[in-house]
């Protein structure tokens, strides 16, 4: 199993938020333990917090890049580094699925109760989102 079927494969089963499916699945590299990293990524599933805004994928993507070290960069190129590769995974995240918002990505709004019931009933969290937790996984490795 690849690195993307594994992060797909846990927020399909409900262990975890998407935030975290994308960040656990670089702790190795990062050199995070899973239980740390399980902690700095809850409050930022389901757009932030279930707000519906910017789709956990994209924050625990954003988390992996500026994780990352950078040994030979002090740290203002490091925040530009990162600044520039943020954009980029935007950009291809965006070409394979239009939007980096939750709601917009699901189509309906998870930071409201009726938005999360018509999610349910749709089966979003277990279609939807793993594809999104893969892609943005696979688009991470390639940066």
């Amino acid at each position: 199993m690849t690195k993307s079927d594994d992060a797909a494969a846990s927020v399909s089963a409900a262990q975890m938020n998407c935030a975290q499916a994308v960040l656990i699945a670089f702790c190795e590299e990062l050199g995070m333990e899973k239980p740390v990293a399980l902690k700095i990524a809850l409050p930022f599933g389901a757009g932030m917090g279930r707000t519906g805004g910017i789709c956990g994928v994209v924050t625990g993507a954003y988390m992996v890049l500026g994780l990352r070290p950078y040994p030979e960069l002090t740290p203002l190129e490091k925040k530009e580094k990162v600044y520039v590769l943020v954009s980029e995974f935007n950009r291809r995240f965006k070409v394979l699925h239009g939007s980096i918002e939750c709601t917009a990505l699901l189509g309906c709004n998870l930071g409201t109760p009726e938005g999360r019931a018509a999610a349910k009933a749709k089966g979003l969290i277990t279609l939807a989102c793993p594809a999104f937790v893969s892609d943005a996984v696979s688009i991470l490795e390639g940066l």
